[in-house]
């Protein structure tokens, strides 16, 4: 079965360009969502993920509808996979029946994680230069190897704050301080997203 997700980002948009590719391609079943490409809450996207059976095919118009960034297009392409299910994406022409659609899913999942390591170490950057510049000062405070993984799978909508700052035991308040201060340096940086 040829499954399509739509989505536009406000309800003031329209889906009928999408509408119009998807009875072109002979879509059976369109799931839409209107929403931010950011909400990492899309109630249909899901429906769809849960409809999906073993050799069906999903149909976007292009990957800015259905994945928020790199990270969250390999999720959902890997998940697809795992069902069995065929991915088609019209504007990039990327199928993953054949080897060249799976090449360049490879190719993204290279450059997202080239992506992360970039962001990560110029976050570290950013903080040794805010420490040097006295901006990072105070009392001393608990020591979180492993924050920026946390961060980023709270960033991508896997996990909300409560549940991040749980997870490094540490108080919500520490969090939330944190992502400020992560969030302050990435604003200096540049990052893939789709829309």
């Amino acid at each position: 079965m040829k499954v399509g997700y739509v989505r536009i980002s406000t309800r003031e948009q329209n889906t009928a360009r999408q509408d119009v590719l998807m009875e072109k391609l002979g879509v059976e079943r369109v799931f839409t969502d209107k929403l931010s490409g950011k909400d990492t809450q899309r109630p249909e996207l899901q429906k769809m993920m849960d409809f999906v059976r073993e050799g069906d095919v999903v149909v976007v118009e292009s990957f800015s509808r259905f994945a928020r960034n790199t990270r969250d297009l390999l999720d959902l392409t890997a998940a697809l996979e795992e069902k069995g299910v065929r991915f088609i994406s019209q504007k990039e022409a990327i199928d993953t029946d054949g080897p060249a659609g799976k090449l360049m899913l490879t190719i993204f999942g290279a450059l997202a994680q080239f992506e992360r390591e970039t962001i990560l170490e110029r976050q570290a950057e950013g903080i040794a230069i805010a420490k040097a510049e006295g901006r990072m000062t105070g009392r001393p405070r608990k020591a979180v190897d492993t924050f920026e993984d946390v961060y980023l799978d709270y960033k991508n909508g896997k996990i909300s704050a409560a549940q991040g700052a749980k997870k490094l035991g540490i108080a919500r308040s520490t969090w939330y301080r944190k992502v400020k201060e992560l969030a302050a340096i990435e604003a200096d940086n540049e990052e893939i997203d789709f829309g």
